[in-house]
């Protein structure tokens, strides 16, 4: 379980890992969908998500998870992907006041000058301009599902430029140390790559000979 573990302490390890090794080490389908990007080059993320569901158009959720963030959370929200820029500067404001660390969103955000400004880390499907209305209230807290990952809260969220990967909680402790020997394995092999030695050969990769 996470409570053993200080994310503070092992963001930079986390993110050195990355999310892609991450993923791999979880042996489960942790990623989300690849359109999801950095809304601004060089933004990453490692905390604790707190998922969110809103209806297409309606950010209402977005204020309502603010309010309700722990320091140290990530808002992973599900919009459907519709075109509409539920978060910009003035919501980034209010996040970074409470301690929250950033947000994955499958819908728009805006103002992205600003967000990188303010070093709030923002990861999107897309760049909108089109407002939202505050009606809908969707949810905070419940499980969402994002293409093939299912967010849960407490769940740990890595995210950099190779993409959006969420570790359910209770699987972190044997990914994180999976990861850290599939490093060093992936290092090994680094080491006999610059000697000489083939993908083909260093994988098993070659048909066996024909007798």
């Amino acid at each position: 379980m996470t409570d053993s573990y200080d994310l503070n302490e092992l963001r930079e390890e986390l993110l050195t890992l990355g999310a892609a090794t991450l993923y791999e080490a979880s042996g489960w389908d942790t990623f989300l969908p690849p359109q999801i990007r950095p809304a601004w080059p060089g933004a990453r993320i490692v905390g604790r998500a707190l998922p969110v569901k809103a209806a297409a158009g309606d950010n209402l959720p977005l204020h309502l998870a603010v309010e309700r963030a722990q320091p140290g959370d990530v808002l992973v929200v599900d919009a459907g992907g519709a075109p509409h820029g539920y978060w910009g500067e003035v919501l980034a404001v209010a996040a970074q006041s409470r301690g929250v660390l950033g947000l994955v969103i499958h819908g728009g955000v805006r103002d992205v000058d600003r967000l990188e400004e303010l070093g709030f880390a923002a990861f999107s499907s897309l760049i909108a301009l089109q407002g939202t209305l505050k009606d809908d209230a969707g949810t905070v807290g419940d499980a969402i599902r994002i293409g093939t990952a299912s967010i849960e809260e407490g769940d740990i969220v890595i995210a950099d430029r190779d993409g959006v990967a969420v570790i359910p909680a209770g699987i972190f402790a044997d990914t994180l140390e999976y990861a850290r020997a599939r490093a060093l394995r992936e290092e090994q092999y680094m080491n006999r790559l610059r000697d000489g030695e083939l993908t083909m050969d260093l994988l098993g990769l070659r048909l066996p000979a024909e007798p």
